[in-house]
């Protein structure tokens, strides 16, 4: 849902920056968007970069919605303090066998980790309870209601980074692919123009290397942001791991 918005939503925004920011008459020679764009100003050379240029700003729109919703998620995700912090106390607790509190640390601690670890614990306590099975049949259920939960949680925490994923690789062959059209187009003027003019040359070519600064900007920030989420989501994944082998563990050395 928040893709099939978004997208369109990004494209939409950018197609009306491009026509009415950018292409606004103020930034041109003459008052006229046809004609060469004002010494030095960028934003009149940017919409001379042609027609993949709102694409290229959809682009980054949608990266930076991404990076906005990742970020409050994991935030979400994360709980309210240190996950380190919280896998030691709920160590300590079990170490004192005292599963109640460490439940409670879990409702107070919040998020993904403590969702899973939460399961966990009340699948230990019912365990306790539970004739009929052997140890290594009780630690296996605990364990599994860990990897069920984990499975569960972990989806929620990769959603949409498929987008940055793919954006970071398709963002540098569009601005590319934007510069060779501006070459292209460059060239073609010159060539009807009859006699060489370096002014129309170099103007054609700066403008044609907008899309390439545009693709390689955002395709920059994608992969970094993809980077830089991964290895968060791998910090959260570490610490439930973590936590479910010291429930498992526990069990199996008290009981």
């Amino acid at each position: 849902m928040f893709a099939s918005i978004l997208i369109p939503l990004a494209l939409i925004v950018a197609i009306l920056i491009y026509k009415f920011i950018l292409g606004d008459p103020s930034h041109f020679e003459g008052g006229d968007n046809t004609k060469h764009p004002h010494s030095g100003d960028y934003l009149g050379m940017m919409y001379k970069g042609g027609i993949l240029v709102p694409v290229l700003m959809a682009l980054m729109i949608i990266v930076i919605s991404v990076i906005i919703e990742r970020f409050i998620t994991l935030r979400v995700a994360n709980g309210k303090g240190s996950i380190p912090a919280f896998v030691r106390k709920v160590k300590n607790l079990l170490d004192g066998n005292n599963v109640e509190a460490a439940i409670g640390e879990c409702d107070k601690q919040k998020g993904s980790v403590a969702n899973v670890i939460r399961e966990g614990l009340v699948k230990y306590k019912e365990m306790e309870k539970t004739s009929g099975l052997d140890k290594d049949q009780k630690v296996l259920a605990i364990s599994k209601e860990i990897e069920e939960s984990t499975s569960l949680e972990l989806p929620m925490l990769e959603k949409n980074l498929v987008i940055l994923a793919t954006i970071s690789s398709i963002a540098t062959l569009m601005g590319l692919l934007g510069t060779v059209f501006g070459m292209i187009r460059a060239f073609s003027a010159i060539a009807t123009a009859g006699a060489p003019d370096a002014v129309a040359l170099s103007t054609g070519i700066s403008e044609a290397l907008i899309n390439t600064a545009l693709g390689i900007s955002t395709s920059a920030i994608a992969i970094i942001a993809y980077n830089y989420f991964t290895t968060k989501i791998d910090g959260l994944t570490y610490g439930i791991d973590e936590a479910g082998f010291t429930i498992a563990q526990n069990f199996a050395a008290k009981h």
